[in-house]
């Protein structure tokens, strides 16, 4: 069974960084599409970044150049190292994968697995 583990969320200032990550277990995800996303009460879940098929990382435009994502596939691991973080970036976090390459990574219909979401709250 696939699972998907995110840890390392909290409570930040504006400005200041954190490192959240995802941990998955249940298979090889060598060739998984990983993603995360974020989501705020509410509201559906938002695209925040992923890697594509052929290892480069989109993101989207509200976190571009503040977040950056990483991928260990030997520790089947994926981080999300934020910076500059800003009230806004307030939100659950969410780890996001599938074995299916549908060509559109920023739509959360095309993940299957989902972890359990991690806060994440930056005050003002």
């Amino acid at each position: 069974q696939v699972q998907l583990t995110e840890t390392g969320g909290g409570l930040v200032q504006t400005g200041d960084s954190l490192t959240v990550s995802c941990t998955a277990s249940g298979r090889t995800f060598d060739s998984y599409i990983m993603a995360w996303f974020r989501q705020y009460p509410g509201k559906e879940r938002e695209f925040v970044g992923a890697f594509t098929r052929g290892g480069a990382v989109s993101y989207s435009d509200a976190v571009k150049g503040r977040f950056t994502i990483s991928r260990d596939n030997d520790k089947n691991s994926l981080d999300l190292q934020m910076n500059n973080l800003r009230p806004e970036d307030t939100a659950v976090y969410l780890c996001a994968a599938t074995p299916y390459f549908s060509g559109i990574y920023n739509s959360r219909y095309n993940y299957l697995h989902w972890g359990q979401g991690i806060q994440v709250t930056v005050s003002p």
